[in-house]
């Protein structure tokens, strides 16, 4: 039967049904409860499917985020980028910790936070403003615009890692069933 027929049976007033059936009316109030019964299971089997389909959605995301951080520490790094400010009021060099290829995707991207790994990210987020301002021959304000997108685009991704264990945690205590036994009927409300 499909939902909305078996919604139909559990709102008919149980004596009615009695007559119908001519059964009695605890027979009755019997199947009723069992009709629900099935419906919630339905419903519970869609909600535990939806909550798949999001972690599966997740894992891509975070393997895509992995994959992505795998092949920049592939990639060979300068331990320290030393860059002269000029007229220093110190006389120090400002050092930057970034590498060539990171300050040339800040230079050369409209949206350079969306191209970097975390890594990147974060050694961005804590560079003094003034050094990387200076790196990139930039003012401090454009940097200071750069660190806070930065910093927003790592609290994003930090979200989807926490989200993503959420979902493990919660399917860890799920039985699922196998993909032959989900209802292909949607209950109706």
């Amino acid at each position: 039967m499909s939902e909305g027929d078996l919604q139909v049976l559990i709102d008919v007033p149980p004596s009615d049904l009695a007559e119908e059936l001519e059964q009695s009316q605890t027979q009755v109030q019997a199947l009723q409860d069992t009709l629900q019964q099935v419906l919630d299971r339905r419903e519970e089997e869609r909600q535990s499917r939806q909550l798949l389909e999001l972690y599966l959605q997740a894992l891509k995301k975070e393997e895509s985020i992995l994959s992505k951080v795998a092949e920049s520490e592939t990639e060979p790094r300068k331990e320290m980028d030393v860059v002269d400010t000029g007229t220093s009021s110190t006389g120090v060099l400002a050092k930057t910790a970034l590498s060539d290829q990171t300050l040339a995707a800040l230079k050369g991207k409209p949206a350079p936070e969306l191209c970097l790994d975390s890594q990147d990210l974060e050694l961005v987020v804590k560079e003094d403003t003034e050094a990387l301002a200076s790196s990139l021959s930039w003012d401090k304000q454009k940097a200071e615009a750069l660190q806070q997108a930065c910093d927003q685009e790592l609290s994003k991704r930090l979200q989807q890692v926490q989200t993503l264990h959420s979902l493990r945690s919660v399917s860890k205590g799920k039985k699922t069933l196998p993909w032959g036994d989900w209802p292909s009927s949607k209950r109706k409300k």
